[in-house]
């Protein structure tokens, strides 16, 4: 059967977000006849998404081709859009992200985008994405676009344009869920009801203008329907903070946005007056590293679950907000999308650097994405982009030449790192992290016995933390019994 095009996803083996993105693509009647490989370096995994896709297309009698190998360069073949979703490393890496800042006074809740973990997971990231860019330009269609779903976002699409020369865009949800956070808490039916202009940077964006049903929502009015949410005010503390400081609403989980500040989590004793363990994403130490921890345990045991739901004819109605599928939508029918979009600034944001990745509101069709321009940040959410954008450079600029003592200055740099830790306590920190990640930084690899050396000799002291809020992680006997009391997968939410 011949295809219209095809789109190949790196890290395709996702069990639920590779099965979300397809069901929303193949939900839109012109982009099913098309062809959707996947790619990934777990076989396993790998195989079992396929299946799952391919009972999807049986089911719904689609004329859609699924194809999966551990080939990357025949999964990018001829493919005219390609879905980035891998993280490079594994938990194995990530968890040295998370554990090795905890000997040097680091609380984080996440650590996939800037703090010493999300500076190390880039560093990871630029090698293998730059491979990808060589593969995309060598074998898929002429100006292929590259849809960025992997953390950490910034750093990502600034490589794949600037130094993988591939046409890319950003793509991330959290304006989405903080939309229908806010929609929620106003009474709104939907966030359908609800009007937003939302701008700065990936994870630290920025809701500047609110309208419920026309009218326009303030600061005050907005503090007070959190605050009386059962479930927002107890949650979103750091947000709630913020907002009342600011003046102007973060789109970040609470969680999120108290690593990317100087602020809520460099006191110990201090960090759970502005954190809710009441899920991982509200700011649990480490919480993200066990939430994917718990979903890889429950792959296989999901598995069949997932299986006989595709086995259910799909609901266009049900499409989700993931922009993607908007997106192809618009660009192979000229339907309009508006959306959020993770591009090259050069003025789109008249206060931030015109070299910086910003996220900010675009118009998507035939001709493209194409970016609202000449938008001012209030001064404030502006100072705090631009703190974190100064890291990214740095970051960027250290990966691509492999200069250990440029990712030390960009990691000292960092606004909570530098609230914690010494110089010193810097330097040595980020040799460990180079040391145990070796493997997945061949950028650093003439640097990595200079490090361990240097290792041996610190006087740097550092001690034996688990963090001010971290939970165990639950095997599979124990999220079956959460399963059976919730009637539900167990796993929390979702990726931010």
């Amino acid at each position: 059967m011949s295809t219209s095009f095809k789109i190949a996803v790196i890290g395709g083996g996702s069990l639920g977000f590779t099965r979300k993105l397809f069901a929303d693509i193949v939900s839109v009647p012109e982009l099913q006849a098309i062809e959707f490989a996947l790619t990934d370096i777990d076989a396993h995994n790998l195989a079992r998404v396929r299946e799952l896709l391919d009972q999807i297309v049986a089911t719904n009698d689609l004329p859609t081709v699924v194809s999966a190998t551990t080939d990357r360069r025949a999964a990018l073949d001829g493919a005219r859009y390609v879905i980035n979703c891998a993280r490079v490393g594994g938990l194995e890496a990530y968890r040295s992200d998370i554990e090795i800042p905890l000997k040097y006074g680091i609380d984080q809740c996440v650590g996939d985008t800037i703090c010493a973990g999300g500076i190390l997971y880039g560093q990871r990231n630029v090698p293998a994405l730059l491979d990808f860019c060589h593969d995309i330009r060598d074998v898929a269609e002429p100006d292929a676009l590259l849809l960025n779903y992997a953390n950490p976002m910034a750093i990502n699409t600034w490589v794949a344009i600037d130094h993988g020369q591939v046409k890319t865009v950003g793509l991330c949800h959290g304006v989405q869920n903080g939309w229908r956070q806010i929609a929620d808490a106003l009474g709104a039916d939907s966030k359908d009801e609800v009007d937003i202009f939302c701008t700065g940077i990936n994870h630290q964006t920025w809701y500047t203008d609110i309208r419920l049903r026309g009218r326009r929502i303030g600061r005050d009015e907005l503090v007070e329907a959190l605050e009386r949410h059962p479930e927002y005010g107890p949650q979103e503390k750091v947000r709630i903070d913020v907002l009342k400081r600011f003046g102007y609403y973060s789109t970040e989980s609470n969680g999120h946005l108290s690593e990317y500040l100087p602020w809520y989590r460099k006191r110990g004793d201090d960090i759970n007056r502005w954190i809710d363990l009441s899920d991982w994403i509200h700011g649990e130490t480490g919480g993200y590293l066990r939430y994917c921890t718990e979903t890889r345990h429950w792959f296989d045991e999901a598995f069949p679950d997932f299986l006989e739901r595709a086995r259910t004819p799909l609901d266009p109605s049900r499409r989700t907000d993931e922009h993607a599928s908007h997106i192809l939508e618009a660009l192979e029918t000229g339907r309009v999308y508006r959306g959020h979009f993770n591009v090259k600034n050069h003025g789109v944001i008249t206060n931030l650097a015109s070299d910086a990745v910003v996220e900010s509101p675009g118009f998507v069709d035939r001709f493209g994405i194409n970016m609202v321009s000449n938008v001012t940040l209030p001064p404030a959410c502006a100072a705090t982009c631009t703190a974190s954008i100064n890291v990214q450079r740095l970051a960027v600029d250290a990966a691509i030449s492999g200069d250990i003592e440029q990712l030390k200055l960009a990691v000292l740099h960092d606004p909570l790192v530098g609230a914690l830790c010494t110089p010193d306590e810097v330097w040595t920190m980020v040799d460990e992290m180079v040391v145990a990640q070796a493997q997945w930084l061949p950028q650093y690899a003439g640097e990595i016995e200079s490090a361990r050396k240097r290792l041996t000799r610190t006087t740097v002291q550092t001690r034996d933390w688990a963090g001010a809020a971290r939970q165990p992680t639950r095997g599979i006997e124990e999220l079956k019994r959460v399963r059976g009391r919730q009637n539900e997968q167990p796993l929390g939410q979702g990726v931010e």
